[in-house]
């Protein structure tokens, strides 16, 4: 079904379907987890707890801007959406929301989400939202994407942005500690990603999208993993002497970096020995190992206050 032939559906829908359709574009799924590394960042930042009401703005601000970002993506890609099984039931594909209404949705999200962030944060955390937005939809989806297999390398610089959000909206600068966060995040993406295009290497391919696990053996996709995943954990030590983190993170780092890599490790063993890969396990325990990791950044703050 194409994005076009459902179209006459859209007016059947019901107000309650209709929201839930345009809640779909916003990819909520991932919006959590970007806001999973907002939150704790902002309790880092303030060494405590932050003010509730702050946290709340800037969670509504990232929630937005993740939502416009989402959008814009959705409208952009609708019509390899409809070739792939993975997205062939996205709202666009089906018909919920015409392509000229999700097109509208994604800017007002946009504004909506630049100007609350102004107002009820500051200049830099609202600047760092657009730049997120222009990351994800331009650079990533419009030239990086259907043209090289660093696609999610560059290109999932923006999942990085909502760490300098964070502590942006509590300090109103910049510093180290964010920094080696957003680098964190950076080269956990690759490893987080490629699984997921190893499991769907048929649907990128049929639409010829050249994600590093679709186009290459299992066994190469396999080592990069493990090199960015090895890379990710190294990163997240640093942490412990830029920020003077504690024994909440410092072991938390370790053990779920430490089980992060059995995961990959496992992958790649597989594939080298010729048995049936389960990258899926790999991408679940990427999940996890960064949610675990955050909340460990947000809770050793709290243990020091």
């Amino acid at each position: 079904m194409t994005a076009t032939s459902a179209a006459p559906a859209n007016a059947k829908l019901s107000i309650g379907k209709k929201i839930r359709a345009y809640v779909e574009l916003t990819k909520p799924r991932v919006m959590e987890l970007l806001l999973v590394t907002t939150v704790p960042v902002m309790f880092l930042a303030q060494g405590g707890v932050p003010n509730g009401w702050l946290m709340i703005a800037t969670v509504i601000g990232g929630a937005l801007s993740a939502g416009s970002a989402a959008a814009f993506n959705m409208y952009i890609d609708r019509d390899m959406d409809a070739q792939m099984q993975r997205t062939e039931k996205r709202p666009i594909v089906t018909g919920e929301v015409s392509p000229r209404g999700a097109l509208i949705f994604a800017w007002v999200l946009a504004v909506v989400s630049t100007v609350w962030l102004l107002v009820t944060t500051n200049w830099l955390a609202a600047t760092l939202s657009v730049v997120a937005i222009f990351f994800y939809v331009v650079i990533y989806t419009l030239i990086l994407k259907r043209r090289t297999e660093q696609n999610i390398i560059w290109g999932g610089i923006a999942g990085c942005f909502p760490v300098l959000i964070g502590w942006t909206a509590v300090t109103g600068s910049l510093s180290w500690a964010p920094f080696i966060l957003f680098v964190v995040v950076f080269l956990w993406t690759p490893p987080h990603y490629w699984p997921l295009s190893m499991k769907y290497k048929e649907d990128y391919g049929s639409v010829h999208v050249p994600m590093l696990g679709a186009t290459r053996p299992t066994h190469q996709v396999g080592l990069q993993i493990i090199l960015y995943a090895w890379a990710t954990i190294a990163c997240s030590l640093l942490l412990i002497p830029v920020a003077g983190m504690g024994v909440v993170y410092t072991v938390s780092a370790i053990v779920f970096g430490g089980w992060f890599l059995y995961e990959s490790h496992r992958l790649y063993n597989q594939a080298v020995k010729g048995g049936t890969a389960a990258p899926m396990r790999v991408f679940h325990a990427s999940i996890t190992y960064l949610t675990l990791l955050f909340v460990a950044i947000g809770i050793d703050p709290l243990l020091a206050f």
